[in-house]
């Protein structure tokens, strides 16, 4: 019988910064995972490397199921961020390895392909309106369907999720990465300024680019519940696809007092972690698309569970995909998506060149469709002298204050 022979952990930082887990089979077979935890990777490399890869050694690289419970409950410590990443990334290399072994793409072992492709969104965003306008279209000319529109607020400085640079080039990673430094920046953040000015920008979008395009907006968790019903409502004029991350929802009954004032469709979960963190949310219908990520969910084993009891309740997908995930966690999140039922759509962000030299890819992405391919496995190979190139840099992702200089309150 195979056994799980080694279990590496690989840091590289080709403009920023991916754990990558590595697991080589007795037989040969290698498969990987993606634990990334963006401005937190060395606590994710440390338990792998320390605590998981040692029990790991011997066991049988077939058994997912059993491998993924003997992490999860033997530790005893449950749930987190840190552990769930870990959990991810060894789940994803041993669906690597299956895939592999069987000469089958995961999706085949999932069940098969259930569309064509993934609609896939971008990001777009701008400090003035005509930057906006100018992003927009350059994601229509590179083929996407959908678009995710972020604005800065006037009076304002850099805020997150705004790119300072354009789309591509050089600044791809330069407004939703942890920046490189020793200790966090800080951004001014003013939510009042934020809700009377984002009505204007989706006016100004929606008359220049029609009724037909899918917009989608990211609030990152900076309203309360009646703030985030209020900018819900003040939107609806403009038919988004979907309000994201409205409010913060560790407090999952908080969704009731949103739900009752607006009808918008709402997309939370990308800093969620297990089924748990769900549970209000689903079953009393209070979302309308699942964002959780493969890398930090559990891997594809947890997060399709989350999938399968979101069908019951009609809740899609929408699984988080900026350039925090590396391409091994992109291609596990297009394998998940094309076999389940209740696809909603992806986040998708094009990595650097750099970060694509590193992990070599067959996924396409062509006339608005993603799709994984038919390589066996997830399809993503670990190019070693290209990451050994790349080395690890401390990064932190920027921390917000309200204008009068406290730290933020939601």
């Amino acid at each position: 019988m195979s056994t799980i022979e080694s279990v590496e952990v690989l840091l590289t930082n080709p403009g920023r910064n991916f754990v990558t887990v590595r697991i080589t089979t007795s037989d040969g077979a290698t498969g990987l995972g993606d634990a990334t935890l963006n401005g937190r990777e060395l606590a994710v490399a440390s338990y792998l490397r320390d605590h998981v890869a040692p029990i790991l050694v011997g066991r049988d690289p077939s058994a997912i199921e059993d491998t993924w419970q003997y992490l999860y409950r033997g530790a005893y410590w449950r749930r987190g961020p840190v552990t769930m990443a870990s959990i991810a990334a060894v789940d994803m290399a041993l669906w690597d390895i299956k895939g592999k072994v069987a000469g089958l793409p995961v999706y085949q072992l999932l069940g098969g392909a259930a569309r064509r492709g993934l609609l896939a969104y971008g990001h777009a965003s701008g400090a003035e309106i005509p930057q906006i306008f100018d992003s927009v279209r350059e994601h229509l000319d590179e083929g996407y369907r959908a678009v995710r529109v972020q604005t800065a607020v006037p009076g304002l400085g850099q805020v997150y999720g705004v790119s300072a640079a354009g789309a591509s080039g050089s600044g791809r990673y330069d407004y939703e990465p942890a920046r490189p430094g020793t200790r966090p920046t800080e951004e001014q953040w003013d939510t009042r300024a934020y809700m009377q000015h984002l009505p204007t920008v989706f006016e100004a979008v929606r008359g220049e680019f029609g009724p037909e395009l899918p917009l989608l907006h990211d609030g990152h968790h900076r309203m309360t519940p009646n703030q985030a019903g209020q900018i819900g409502r003040s939107l609806e004029p403009y038919d988004l696809f979907w309000l994201e991350d409205c409010t913060p929802a560790e407090n999952q009954q908080s969704l009731r007092r949103v739900r009752d004032l607006t009808s918008q469709p709402l997309a939370i979960g990308e800093i969620f972690n297990s089924i748990w963190d769900y549970q209000t949310l689903i079953t009393e219908q209070l979302i309308d698309y699942v964002r959780s990520a493969v890398t930090h969910t559990g891997g594809i084993t947890h997060l399709k569970k989350i999938m399968d009891f979101a069908s019951l309740y009609q809740i899609k997908s929408g699984f988080h995909g900026p350039t925090d995930i590396s391409p091994v966690g992109q291609a596990a999140a297009m394998h998940l998506g094309l076999a389940i039922h209740n696809f909603g759509i992806q986040e998708y962000m094009r990595h650097s060149d750099p970060t694509l030299e590193v992990f070599r890819t067959s996924y396409t992405f062509a006339d608005g469709l993603l799709h994984p391919g038919d390589v066996p496995g997830l399809g993503v190979e670990y190019d070693d002298q290209a990451g050994d190139a790349h080395g690890y840099s401390p990064a932190y992702l920027p921390v917000n204050r309200l204008t009068d200089g406290t730290m933020h309150d939601w």
